[in-house]
C-alpha cells in the first residue's frame, strides 16, 4: 500500500514563533503523495482586527495553518457548488450556515457586496488553500479568510468524499466538539488534510443482541460526520447471515437493509454486506454456490455494492459435506484450497463484471497471528489477488498491535490486509462496559494496511467514545493522543451539558480497563490513594468524585441512559457503598451492616450473555469493591 510522508506533528505548548515555523514549513514543504502545494498569491487579510480561535478538529488535520483572524457568517450568504458538491455536502454546509446565523443562503448565486461567499466547487485555489489534485482520495482543502476584500470559504477535496469531508470540518469550525452554541464568526485558517489508511470504520460483527435500526441508522451518520467511510454488516444473530444463509430476506428485513445502503451510500460510507456461510456451505456443491450468488444479487437489487464473506469462528477439522473430502482432501490445506475456489467464484463471477462492485473481502479461519502455517500459505497461493483479507492482530483481542506484525501479516497472506480490530467489542466479557480510548497500536500501522476497522460493543452508545477516538487515529496517527481523543468523544457525547460531562469522564474512567490497558479506574484508584497517605483536600476530593458517581445515572446524556443502564445501575450502588465505607472509616455513624447491605445490593446488578448465562456487572473492579472490603476489614 502507497505510503505517504507525514509532516511533524503541531504539539500544543510549542513556543508560538516556533509553532508558526513549523506551520508554514508544512505549507509550503512538498509532502508524498500531496501533489502540487505551491499557491497562488491574493489578499489574505481577514475583514476584522479581532482574531477568532481555530478549534480543536477531529480528526485532526495534517496541516492546520491559523491566519489569525475573523470572518462573519452574517445573516445571508451566498453558495457557490459545483460537480464535486453532492446533496449531503451541500445539506452540512447549509446546516452549519444556519446553525452561525445566515437567514438567507442562495444556492449558485453571485454575493452581494461584504456578503460571505462559500465555494464547494471542489476545484477553487483560494486563499492560497492550494489545488486539491494530487491529494490521496478523502483528502480535501479548506480555507476561510478574505480574498478581493470579501469575506470568502473554499472548500475543495481530491473527490466528491473528500469535499463531504471538507464540510465535516467546515461544520467543525462553525460548532466545536462538545459545545452546545454555534459560533457566529469563523477563524481565518488554511487546512490540508488527507488520511493515513484508505479504509476507516465500524465492523458490527458481535455475538448477541443486535443493534437497532435506528441505531445502526445514526451509527451511519457518526461514521460519516468523523471521517470513517466503512460499515461492515456483520451482527452475528441476523440468522440470513448465517444459519440462514441460504434464504432470501423477506421484505420487511429488505426494507430495512435498502434504508442502510441507502443512508450509506448518501453520507459516503460503504455499506458491506457480510454473508458467513463457513457453519454448513458445502465448498463443492454447485447448488451452494448458487444460493449464495442469489443471495448476493438479492441485496445488489437494493443498492449493496460492496461485499464480504466471513469465515470465521467454524470448525475447519471437519467437513461439512462428504463431497468436499472426496474433492479436496483433507487436511487445513485442503480447507484453505477450498475456500479460495468458493471466493475465486464470487469474485469472478458476480463482482468483477459489475463496474461499481468494490472486490471482495473475506475473515479467514485462521484470522490472528503472523506465523506461517499450512492453512496461510496455501490460502495466500490460491486466492484471487483482488481479493482482501481481514486480520484481527496477534491474537483474536491484540493489547498492542505493532508496524512489524501488520507488514509481516500482509506478507504472509500475500493480499490487501484490512485489521478487524476487536476492541471495544465486549462479548467476551459481557459484564463489563469497555471505555477505555483506542490505543496500544504504533503509528504506522494505518500506512502498512489496506484499512483498519473496529468492532464495538452491543452498547451503540456506550461504543461512541471509543469509535470516536479510533477514527481519530485512523485518519492521523501520528497526532493521535487517545486520552484527548476519549475525553473530545465523551465531550461528543455530553453536547455541551457540563454536569453530564462530569458524569461521564467519571464513568469512563470507571470502566477504563480492558484487554488493551488492564489499569482499573485510574482516576478513582489515585483519589483513594491520596485519601489513604491523608493528602490535604483528598478525602473532600474522593468524596465529590463518588457523588458524581453515585448520581452519574441521572446526569449522563438520555441515550447512554438507555445503552447502559445496568452500568448506570451498578456504578450507582457500589458509589453509595464506598461512600457509606468513606463514612465507617471516619466514624461518622454509618455502620458495618450498612456498608454491607448496599454492597450486596451493588453485586447483585446481572446481565444475560449471548449464551444465555447470567453474568455478574462489573464496574470499577479491583478499586471501589476492594475500597469497600478494606473498610469492612
Amino acid at each position: 500500500m502507497r505510503a505517504f510522508r507525514i509532516p511533524a506533528p503541531l504539539l500544543l505548548g510549542f513556543a508560538l514563533g516556533l509553532v508558526i515555523i513549523l506551520l508554514l514549513r508544512d505549507w509550503s514543504g512538498g509532502t508524498g503523495g500531496e501533489g502540487d502545494t505551491r499557491a497562488a498569491p491574493h489578499d489574505a487579510r481577514p475583514h476584522t482586527d479581532e482574531s477568532t480561535p481555530v478549534p480543536t478538529l477531529w480528526p485532526p488535520p495534517r496541516v492546520v495553518r491559523d491566519d489569525r483572524g475573523s470572518v462573519a457568517i452574517g445573516r445571508s450568504v451566498a453558495v457557490r457548488t459545483g460537480d464535486a458538491t453532492d446533496p449531503a455536502t451541500l445539506d452540512t454546509v447549509v446546516r452549519a450556515l444556519r446553525a452561525g446565523g445566515a437567514r438567507e443562503i442562495r444556492i449558485g448565486d453571485e454575493p452581494r457586496s461584504g456578503e460571505l461567499l462559500v465555494v464547494t466547487d471542489g476545484t477553487s485555489a483560494d486563499l492560497d488553500a492550494g489545488s486539491p489534485k494530487g491529494l490521496p482520495k478523502g483528502g480535501y482543502v479548506l480555507a476561510v479568510g478574505h480574498a478581493d476584500d470579501a469575506p470568502r470559504v473554499v472548500l475543495a477535496g481530491a473527490d466528491r468524499t473528500g469535499t463531504f469531508h471538507a464540510a465535516q470540518t467546515f461544520a467543525q469550525l462553525v460548532r466545536p466538539v462538545g459545545t452546545a452554541t454555534a459560533r457566529t464568526t469563523l477563524p481565518a485558517v488554511r487546512i490540508r488534510d488527507w488520511p493515513a489508511t484508505a479504509t476507516r470504520g465500524i465492523v458490527e460483527g458481535f455475538y448477541g443482541t443486535p443493534w437497532t435500526h435506528q441505531e445502526r441508522l445514526a451509527q451511519l451518520d457518526f461514521a460519516a460526520r468523523w471521517k470513517l467511510n466503512t460499515y461492515l454488516y456483520s451482527p452475528k444473530d441476523d440468522p440470513y447471515l448465517r444459519s440462514r444463509w441460504r434464504d432470501p430476506y423477506p421484505e420487511s428485513r429488505l426494507t430495512a437493509l435498502r434504508a442502510l445502503a441507502r443512508r450509506a451510500t448518501a453520507r459516503h460510507v460503504s455499506f458491506v454486506y457480510a454473508l458467513s456461510p463457513g457453519p454448513t456451505v458445502c465448498y463443492s456443491s454447485a447448488a451452494d454456490r448458487a444460493a449464495l450468488l442469489r443471495k448476493f444479487r438479492q441485496l445488489w437489487d437494493i443498492g449493496v455494492r460492496s461485499y464480504a464473506v466471513p469465515l470465521d469462528d467454524i470448525d475447519i477439522t471437519r467437513w461439512n459435506c462428504a463431497a468436499d473430502g472426496t474433492t479436496y482432501g483433507h487436511g487445513r490445506a485442503a480447507v484453505a484450497r477450498a475456500q479460495a475456489d468458493l471466493l475465486n467464484d464470487i469474485q469472478r463471477d458476480f463482482l468483477t463484471p459489475r463496474p461499481e462492485a468494490t472486490p471482495l473481502i473475506t475473515v479467514p479461519t485462521e484470522y490472528d497471528g503472523t506465523r506461517a502455517t499450512d492453512y496461510k500459505t496455501t490460502l495466500a497461493s490460491t486466492l484471487s489477488p483482488d481479493i482482501t483479507v481481514m486480520w484481527t492482530g496477534p491474537l483474536v483481542v491484540s493489547p498492542t498491535l505493532r508496524t512489524d506484525q501488520a507488514r509481516e501479516a500482509a506478507r504472509r497472506y500475500a493480499h490487501p490486509v484490512l485489521i478487524w480490530d476487536n476492541y471495544p467489542v465486549n462479548d467476551y466479557t459481557p459484564g463489563n462496559l469497555l471505555l477505555g480510548p483506542y490505543e496500544g497500536r504504533d503509528s504506522g500501522v494505518p500506512g502498512a494496511v489496506a484499512g483498519i476497522t473496529a468492532n464495538p460493543m452491543n452498547q451503540a452508545t456506550a461504543s461512541v467514545p471509543a469509535l470516536f477516538s479510533l477514527a481519530a487515529y485512523a485518519w492521523h496517527p501520528e497526532a493521535y493522543r487517545p486520552t484527548a481523543a476519549l475525553d473530545a468523544g465523551l465531550r461528543l457525547l455530553a453536547a455541551g451539558d457540563r454536569r453530564a460531562l462530569t458524569a461521564l469522564r467519571a464513568f469512563a474512567d470507571l470502566n477504563h480497563a480492558s484487554r488493551i490497558d488492564t489499569t482499573p479506574a485510574p482516576k478513582l484508584a489515585a483519589l483513594i490513594e491520596a485519601y489513604r497517605r491523608g493528602a490535604p483536600n483528598a478525602k473532600a476530593a474522593l468524596r465529590n468524585h463518588l457523588t458524581t458517581l453515585a448520581t452519574a445515572r441521572d446526569t449522563v446524556p438520555p441515550a447512554l441512559r438507555t445503552s447502559a443502564a445496568p452500568w448506570l445501575d451498578a456504578t450507582h450502588d457500589w458509589a453509595r457503598a464506598a461512600l457509606a465505607a468513606l463514612a465507617l472509616q471516619d466514624g461518622t455513624g454509618t455502620t458495618r451492616s450498612q456498608v454491607r447491605a448496599l454492597r450486596d445490593t451493588a453485586r447483585s446488578h446481572t446481565v444475560t450473555d449471548w449464551q444465555g448465562r447470567t453474568r455478574t456487572v462489573e464496574v470499577g473492579a479491583g478499586v471501589l469493591d476492594a475500597f469497600v472490603a478494606r473498610a469492612l476489614g
